[in-house]
This record gives structure tokens, C-alpha cells and sequence, in this order.
């Protein structure tokens, strides 16, 4: 039997099975949102950068944020936009396999950087006075490069773990893109060391920050509370809601994808799950983040006067 195995050397990535209309159209639409995720994502980069009133930790997440979310977008959707309007829908080993790790890097950075995030909304609301101590730059430098290295380690433990595996047959990828998951029930050997490794640090990265967010909203939102001003309670609660339904979209759509048992009933379902996590995560987050944000409005209007002058 082992001589006549042929090892796979490329995927086809199985996508939408739809009507050649029908996949013209969400190409249409999926490019759109695509372009405006750059767009959005880049402008706050840029505003980011170029104004000093946006020199803040808070902002110097943001820009973190923009970066992954850019990246996020780059790595998967240009081939998913390709394979709608392509009939060879064929990607090789090796691109297969980076797409998967780059996937999975992002991912977990996004996750822990929302949680960096969380927490310096924490201290600025609920110690003040203490805040250029708890949020200092060394402490923001340090936060952000542990969130990166430790996005990136995980995904390389989990693409050794993929390596190692046998690809012998069949090589069809029922996904958009090569998800871990979908690429992990191609392989002709036990894969239950990587379900295993995907499992805890599908605990670390997802339900640990996820716990911690939800402990630091509740203790921001209890100092609203003590808020005197009605106005300024609005507001803020306003904030911290959008905040919290995009992380726990995010969250909720990852925890079922990756922690709750696979059926075959859920393969359909997965691949619209990742597009939330592909297409409309990166698009959603600079609207609520940033564009919704005073300061970030302001520094768009200087930037807009500054060029018409």
C-alpha cells in the first residue's frame, strides 16, 4: 500500500461551490470590502504616524492593530479572490503551507494585541493618576513585541507539527483558503498531537485573553457608572460596547471554530466563519477603533487642511 501512495505536491482549494454569476458577484463584493479594509487600515497608519497628538499608547496599539489587520487581510484574501473568478483553483505545498502559518501568526497577535488593548483602556479609566507608570513607553514596547513573538512562536510550533505530517491523497482543501484544520484532514497519519497543540493554544490565545477582556470591560464599565456626567457616560458606554461586540464576534467565531468538536454538517458553516475572521474582522476594526474616534476625526481633518494648504 505505502508504494503506491503519491505524495501531494499541490491542493485544490475547494471554496464556494456556486453558479459562475454567483461567484462573479461576491468576487464584486468581497474586492470591495477588501480594498476598503486596506484603505481604512492604511489611513490610520498613516494618520498615526504623521500626527504627534496621536503619540499615545493607546494609538501605538491601534497602529499595531492596523499592521495586523493589513496583513491578516493580504494573506488570504488575494487567493480567495482569485479562485472566484479561476477555474484552476490549485495552490502549491509549500504556499499552502505558509498561508496556514502567516494565518495562524496573525490570529494569535490579533488576539493577544486586542487584550494589550483592553488593558491600557483599563488603567486609563480606572487608574489615572497611575497611568504614565502602569502604560510607560518601555511597558508599551514590551507588550507589543511579547504579543508579536509569542503570535508567531505558536504558529511555528504549529507548522512543525504540520510538516512532519504525510500528504498522500486526496489533495482537496474544503476551504477558501488552506485553514490548519482543513489541511490537517488531508494527512495519512494521526493527527491527534496537532489537535491536541491546536486545543491549548487555542486556550491560551482565545479563552484566557477572552476571560481577562470580559473582567477589564466589566471594571470600566462600573467606573462609568460612577461617571457624574450623563453625557459622558453615553459616551463612553458607546465605546465600550462597540469594543465588545467586535471582540466578541472575533472570539465567539474562533472558540467555535477551533474548540468545539469538527462535523461534516460544519464544514459549510466554517468557511463563512472565516470570512468574518478574513474580511469583515479587518474591515470592522478601524470603523469602531478609530473612525468612530474624536481625536482620530481631528487628526484626519488637519491632515486633509495641511494638503489643501
Amino acid at each position: 500500500m505505502e508504494g503506491n501512495q503519491s505524495w501531494v505536491t499541490e491542493f485544490l482549494l475547494v471554496g464556494f461551490q456556486l453558479c459562475r454569476g454567483t461567484e462573479v458577484l461576491l468576487f464584486s463584493i468581497f474586492f470591495l470590502v477588501y480594498v476598503f479594509s486596506l484603505l481604512a487600515n492604511g489611513m490610520i497608519l498613516g494618520l498615526i504616524c504623521m500626527d504627534p497628538r496621536l503619540h499615545s499608547p493607546m494609538y501605538f496599539f491601534l497602529s499595531h492593530l492596523a499592521v495586523i489587520d493589513i496583513s491578516y487581510a493580504s494573506n488570504n484574501v488575494p487567493k480567495m479572490l482569485a479562485n472566484l473568478v479561476n477555474q484552476k483553483r490549485t495552490i502549491s505545498f509549500v504556499p499552502c503551507i505558509m498561508q496556514a502559518f502567516l494565518y495562524l501568526a496573525f490570529a494569535a497577535t490579533e488576539c493577544l494585541i486586542l487584550v494589550v488593548m483592553s488593558y491600557d483602556r483599563y488603567v486609563a479609566i480606572c487608574h489615572p493618576l497611575h497611568y504614565t507608570v502602569f502604560m510607560s513607553w518601555r511597558v508599551c514596547i514590551v507588550l507589543s513585541i511579547t504579543s508579536w513573538a509569542c503570535g508567531f512562536i505558536l504558529a511555528t510550533l504549529h507548522a512543525i507539527l504540520l510538516l512532519r505530517l504525510p500528504f498522500c491523497g486526496p489533495q482537496e482543501v474544503n476551504h477558501l483558503f488552506c485553514e490548519i484544520l482543513s489541511v490537517l484532514k488531508l494527512a495519512c497519519a494521526n493527527i491527534w498531537i496537532n489537535q491536541v497543540v491546536l486545543f491549548a493554544a487555542s486556550v491560551f490565545v482565545l479563552v484566557g485573553p477572552f476571560s481577562f477582556m470580559l473582567v477589564s470591560y466589566a471594571r470600566i464599565l462600573w467606573a462609568i457608572l460612577k461617571i457624574q456626567s450623563g453625557e459622558g457616560r453615553r459616551k463612553a458606554f458607546s465605546t465600550c460596547s462597540s469594543h465588545l461586540c467586535v471582540v466578541g464576534l472575533f472570539f465567539g467565531i474562533a472558540m467555535v471554530v477551533y474548540m468545539v468538536p469538527d462535523s461534516k454538517q460544519r464544514e459549510e458553516q466554517e468557511k463563512m466563519l472565516s470570512l468574518f475572521h478574513s474580511l469583515l474582522n479587518p474591515m470592522l476594526n478601524p470603523l469602531i477603533y478609530s473612525l468612530r474616534n474624536v481625536q482620530v476625526k481631528d487628526a484626519f481633518y488637519r491632515a486633509l487642511q495641511k494638503r489643501a494648504m
